[in-house]
């Protein structure tokens, strides 16, 4: 059966996408057994997860200067082969220190899977199908987020924590197949420019600085090093202004378009990546259900999602793709309202209602907000523009979930959490709820000021 260059590419986006979620999603529920396997406490076990988004953070925005010079499928190819590679030593790992250099490994290898499976997706599919085409990489984020841990949980229950390294191999395999035999073509936007070092390397520092020091704002140090970070960030914008060839192009956040719907999808992901903590500890803490009863009506969101987003996306090929956004979020914005109210009273039906409404609206609004990303730039600033809204949903979510757990902090202490504490997680949970509402009108008002924008898309698309 043959298969044109275009269904290769988004085959291989799919896939690439699936797994670099399945692997960084499912991790939590192996979490523990890997903890003790090798004895680790409560603090390097937290690394597990964290580490893996501190590198992948990190990464990204250098691969989008790679992958522009020296190739975006070499460089998809070799964050695959990266992934693959770490994925095996996971498997073989024999103590904490080797299993979290491989979870490192993993992280590097994904920040260039993410960059580059989106700007070779730009680069192949026509301008016209863009939107679709981006619209199927989103469902396969969104299947990760909703399967993986259904997955995982099998998985680790019945062949222990190593299968779900296992598991990925083969599927890794067949996009590397796919890549070297049936994707002949290159694409090089970068070529004759020189690599930015002393711009990756403020970068790095910076955000790792922000995002460590996010994470732990409740003490001293955290402040410190968020601002810290924020301070570095700063200079290295300033810098990237004056060279020739920046590891980021920071001229791109003149176009309004471009902008407007990075900071749309920032406070998308800092909006949205926490309403699955707050639902679980309700249904678990609040209502006292267990695990596996809120895992199975956790899944209505990210299935909703998967349906909605290569929908919307080929929607976003005829219709302007940030009006379709700001209707997303503004669906989204109801949504967090009425879990803004949440309490043990709360009918059930409600709380479905709400978990629909969040489904539709986050899935009408991620992939014509990426269409509208990756269009607004010119065709050889793809790479950059895939690793800025890569960039964006790291620092989203990283700041999602420190907001958690500073609220938490702040209405409960230290206590733990517990059904005894109800009232508190309720408190805490309604607070959280009423500040991502807020974080979902700044991203309807910002989709906005995109659409108001004279700056025009640089492909054949509805303006």
């Amino acid at each position: 059966m043959k298969f044109d260059l275009e269904t290769v590419v988004i085959a291989v986006s799919f896939i690439t996408s699936f797994f670099a979620v399945f692997l960084s999603n499912g991790i939590i529920i192996g979490v523990p057994a890997i903890a003790q396997e090798f004895a680790m406490n409560n603090v390097i076990q937290n690394w597990v997860p964290t580490i893996f988004f501190l590198v992948v953070a990190v990464f990204t925005v250098p691969a989008g200067q790679i992958s522009g010079k020296f190739g975006v499928k070499k460089s998809l190819l070799g964050g695959v082969l990266l992934y693959l590679f770490a994925s095996i030593g996971a498997v073989l790992s024999f103590s904490t220190e080797s299993f979290l250099i491989f979870r490192m490994l993993q992280g590097a290898g994904v920040a260039f899977l993410n960059v580059s499976a989106m700007a070779m997706v730009v680069q192949a599919v026509k301008p016209q199908n863009r939107g679709k085409a981006l619209g199927f990489t989103v469902t396969g984020v969104y299947l990760a987020t909703s399967l993986s841990p259904v997955i995982c949980g099998f998985l680790v229950h019945n062949l222990g924590w190593r299968s779900m390294f296992y598991f990925v191999i083969p599927f890794l395999v067949l996009c590397i197949a796919l890549m070297i035999w049936k994707i002949t073509d290159e694409w090089k936007t970068y070529e004759n420019d020189k690599i930015d070092t002393l711009g990756s390397i403020l970068y790095g520092i910076g955000i790792l600085l922000f995002i460590y020091g996010f994470t732990t704002l409740t003490t001293s140090t955290g402040l410190i090093l968020t601002i810290l970070g924020l301070i570095i960030l700063l200079v290295f914008g300033a810098y990237e202004l004056r060279q020739k060839s920046p590891v980021f192009n920071m001229n791109l956040f003149k176009n309004k378009k471009f902008t407007s719907s990075n900071i749309a999808a920032l406070c998308s992901y800092i909006a949205v990546m926490v309403v699955t903590t707050i639902l679980n500890y309700h249904f678990q803490y609040v209502r006292g259900w267990d695990a596996q009863m809120a895992g199975m009506i956790l899944i209505i969101t990210p299935i909703i999602m998967a349906i909605m987003a290569p929908n919307s996306g080929k929607l976003s090929d005829r219709i302007h793709p940030q009006k379709l956004a700001a209707i997303g979020m503004g669906i989204a914005t109801v949504a967090l309202l009425i879990l803004t109210f949440l309490n043990g009273d709360t009918p059930i039906y409600l709380v479905i209602l709400a978990m629909v409404l969040q489904g539709i609206g986050m899935g009408l609004f991620s992939s014509p907000n990426m269409n509208a990303i990756m269009s607004s730039v010119p065709p050889k600033d793809a790479p950059t523009a895939s690793a800025s809204q890569a960039t964006m949903r790291t620092i989203g979510q990283t700041m999602s979930l420190g907001l958690l757990t500073l609220v938490f902090a702040w209405v409960m202490g230290t206590l733990p959490l517990a059904t005894k504490y109800a009232g508190m997680v309720i408190q805490a949970s309604q607070i959280i709820c009423g500040i991502c509402a807020v974080a979902c009108i700044l991203a309807v008002f910002a989709s906005l000021v995109g659409v108001r924008s004279k700056d025009k898309f640089n492909t054949d698309r509805p303006t």
